[in-house]
């Protein structure tokens, strides 16, 4: 099996949002993903709802074995561990949450499904916070 270079980006703005963002890390290489590399912590405002609780940020490669599908599985189920009840593809909407971890890139893969699609356009293109994380990583 090959290795996939794979860009994910975490946020947290409940709760202790580092602890969160590093259990989330965690739980990525106990399933069997190399982390290579993670980003400094940035402090964001929500984007695309209101909320007074403010955001904790990463961004980090990872290399996995997983499909983007088995990957995203993989994703779902730590923030399910964690205890994220509301997923906003689900809902429609965003809301507070103690982790949402996001697929930026996976290789240099172009792929879309009603679940999932890469590249994540709107944190390659539409987020500031995230264009600042993804900086060195892209």
């Amino acid at each position: 099996m090959s290795q996939h270079k794979v860009i994910l980006l975490l946020g947290s703005n409940l709760g202790d949002q580092k602890k969160n963002l590093e259990l989330a890390i965690s739980k990525i290489r106990d399933a069997g993903n190399e982390i290579s590399q993670i980003s400094e912590f940035l402090i964001s405002d929500p984007v695309e709802f209101v909320s007074s609780n403010i955001f904790c940020n990463i961004a980090t490669i990872i290399f996995t074995h997983l499909s983007p599908i088995q990957l995203l599985d993989s994703i779902k189920k730590i923030e399910a561990e964690m205890g994220r009840v509301n997923d906003s593809k689900v809902s429609g909407g965003y809301c507070d949450r103690i982790i949402d971890i996001d697929i930026i890139k996976y290789n240099e893969l172009n792929f879309k499904s009603e679940r999932l699609e890469i590249p994540h356009k709107k944190h390659l293109f539409e987020r500031d916070f995230s264009r600042i994380l993804l900086k060195d990583f892209i």
